[in-house]
This record gives C-alpha cells, structure tokens and sequence, in this order.
C-alpha cells in the first residue's frame, strides 16, 4: 500500500474553522485527521501541503518512521503549526492502519482498557444564579465533572483580570455549597491571569472549593508554574497548548501539573500523544484531553483514552458529538455524559467531501483583548 494523496481541507464548520486532512492510498482506503491551531489552519494546511512532497509513494503503515521523518528532517523541527501538521497526518495514517487491518485504532495503541470514556461538561452562563442553576440541571442529568465559568471580557474585548477575580470567587463558593462535596468542580481562567493574580484568586477560596484549576497562567515559564504551586494547594490541569512531549516534561518531572490536558490533534497525533501518556503514568499524572474542535478530534481522542490506564475525563465540546450530520454522516456520539469506544475499524468517522467548500473557510481570529489602560492582555 502506498500513499496516493494527502488533502488539508481548511473550512468553517459550526461555530468555527476546522483543519481536516485526508490521506488517500492505492487501495481505496483513505483516513482523516485533524489540526488543533485554531485560528491559524492555513499556516497549517500550509505545513501539510510541504509534508505532501515527500510522504506521497510512501508505506502509510510506518507511521513512527514517518512521524521521526516529518519532525526530524529539517533544520527547524518543531513548533505548534508544524506538529498540528504532524497531528492531523499522524491521526489519519492510524484510521487507514485500522481500516486495513479491520480494527478499531484504539487495538492499534494496546487495546481498550475501558468500554466508556467519561467526559465533563462545561457551564456557559457567567458566575450568577443561572451559572449555578446550569451547574444544578449538570448535576441532575448525571454528570459527575464539569468545568464552571469565569468572569469573561465583555463584548468590547476589555478584560481586568482582578475585577473578574471579585466576580468570580463568591460564586465558586455558593457553587460548591450547592453542589456538594461529591461533585468534581474546576475552572479554565485561560492563561489571563499573572502569577500574583492567580495568587489572589486561589487563596481567596476555600479549601476544597475547587479540584482543578485550567491554565491560569501562560505555559511557556515552568518555574512561574513552579512558584505559583507554592502559593495554592489547588491542583493544576496544564497542557493544551504544548505541542511535544518535551513541552510537557518539566511539567511532568517538577509536578507542577495534576492533570494533562493532552491536545491530540497538537501534541503529535497519536505517536506522541502515546509517549506523553506514559511519561505521565510514571508520575501518577491523569489524562484530561483538551477537545475542542469536531468530530475527528472527539474521535481520536476517544480511542486515545480509551487505551490508557491514567485517564480522568475528556472535554465535551461545543457540539456535544452532534456535529452537521450532512458534513459527518458517522461520527462518536455522545451517550449520557460520556462516549462509547467505537468498535468499527479505524476512527469511526466519515467526511462527506462534497459538503466541504473551502469558500466557507472563514479568517476567524481570536479576540484581541485589553485592559482599561490600553494594554493588550492575553485572550
């Protein structure tokens, strides 16, 4: 079997773009993948079209050796937009292995090691009575984990981290109060907040009013990480933007991360997403995959947490695995408040081509906000 063409579709689907890749063969089997930088999927459908060049006449069964080929030989190997690429091409070599093979992939990373993938639910409404309401009716409809909302910008992109510190905080308490100690409760402050902030923020609740706080801070400074666990007992979940498992290691080895929020459609795809995870197990880290994006991510990341043993809960995107039928005739769907692992070979996801246009593709870019004084903070 050999690699005949490799398509990057970048299109607007939903409530966003999307980056899918389909990688086609000289007999008939074809898989899709997907990019996870949203926001910038030309720069990555720019990457695929370089990687193209030399995977096209290639076996689509060494998936390792061509992963070490795409990420080692080049002068300036790696980076988020060249290990999206990598991500997407990675994720589709694995759904044409499992086709060829007639397994589902999650039998191509060890077998499943759970026939349920559990996944949390977010809030939408800002820190009010309708948050904890939606947190209520959460609770009542059997979830087990959700994520609650911080104070956001307002519509004009203007963001005080301390004013949305104030807002916050009293109604993460009466949450925990009207939820109760069972429930699983975190909150993503998406990397706005500085070290002091963050600070502030965790050491004005209560003990155990939280179980996980998501990326408080910018990632790129690990002993920023480091002096902010001394200043909270709060445990961390970090690492949806890395983008290899280097990026993760000081994370991993410092224990300054409780929970991994793997990205597979970043980090690598399934090779190193695999990698990743085991690092993880050896320090008693769980997995918490980030999943934002459509069906393909949803899918891979089922089967990735379907084939580990240090899994908590995957992120329940926007779609909720009901994404536009006319676009994805077969795709993982929720079940409940979580996902079953497909037993069909491959993803258990199909793109119909002729419903993609890449006229729908969109120039979204993400909000660009500020401070009272000018100042443009991190969005």
């Amino acid at each position: 079997m050999k690699i005949t063409a490799v398509r990057p579709h970048p299109v607007w689907l939903g409530r966003r773009n999307q980056l899918l890749v389909k990688v086609e063969t000289d007999e008939g089997i074809h898989g899709w993948g997907e990019s996870g930088l949203s926001g910038r999927e030309r720069a990555v459908a720019g990457a695929v079209e370089h990687y193209r060049e030399f995977l096209i006449g290639r076996d689509p069964f060494a998936i390792g050796a061509l992963w070490q080929e795409m990420y080692r030989s080049q002068y300036f190997e790696g980076g988020r937009v060249l290990t999206a690429a990598i991500s997407a091409l990675d994720i589709a070599l694995h759904d044409i292995k499992g086709k060829a093979l007639g397994v589902p992939v999650h039998e191509l990373l060890g077998g499943m090691q759970r026939h349920t993938v559990p996944g949390f639910a977010s809030t939408r409404e800002e820190p009010g009575e309708a948050m904890i309401e939606e947190a209520r009716a959460l609770q009542a409809g059997g979830w087990r984990c959700i994520r609650l909302s911080p104070s956001r910008p307002d519509e004009g992109g203007l963001f005080e981290p301390r004013r949305s510190i104030a807002a916050t905080v009293p109604w993460l308490i009466r949450a925990r109060e009207a939820l109760g100690a069972e429930m699983v409760v975190g909150i993503d402050y998406h990397h706005r907040l500085s070290v002091a902030e963050a600070a502030s923020f965790c050491q004005k609740l209560p003990t155990g009013t939280l179980d996980w706080l998501e990326e408080p801070i910018r990632d790129e400074c690990p002993s920023a990480y480091a002096a902010l666990r001394q200043m909270t007992d709060i445990p961390f979940a970090i690492g949806e933007e890395f983008a290899s498992k280097w990026q993760f290691q000081p994370y991993v080895e410092r224990d300054l991360a409780q929970f991994a929020r793997l990205d597979i459609c970043n980090i690598g795809g399934f090779t190193e997403a695999m990698k990743v995870a085991g690092w993880c197990e050896a320090h008693y880290v769980d997995l918490m995959p980030h999943n934002p994006l459509g069906p393909i991510c949803t899918a891979a990341s089922v089967h990735f947490s379907a084939a580990i043993a240090n899994f908590s809960w995957l992120e329940v995107g926007p779609d909720d695995g009901r994404a536009d039928a006319r676009v994805f005739p077969v795709q993982v769907k929720l079940e409940g408040t979580g996902y079953g692992v497909p037993t069909t070979p491959g993803l258990g996801v199909e793109v119909d081509e002729n419903a993609l246009s890449s006229d729908t593709f969109r120039y979204w870019e993400a909000p660009h906000l500020r401070r009272e004084d000018g100042s443009l903070t991190n969005w």
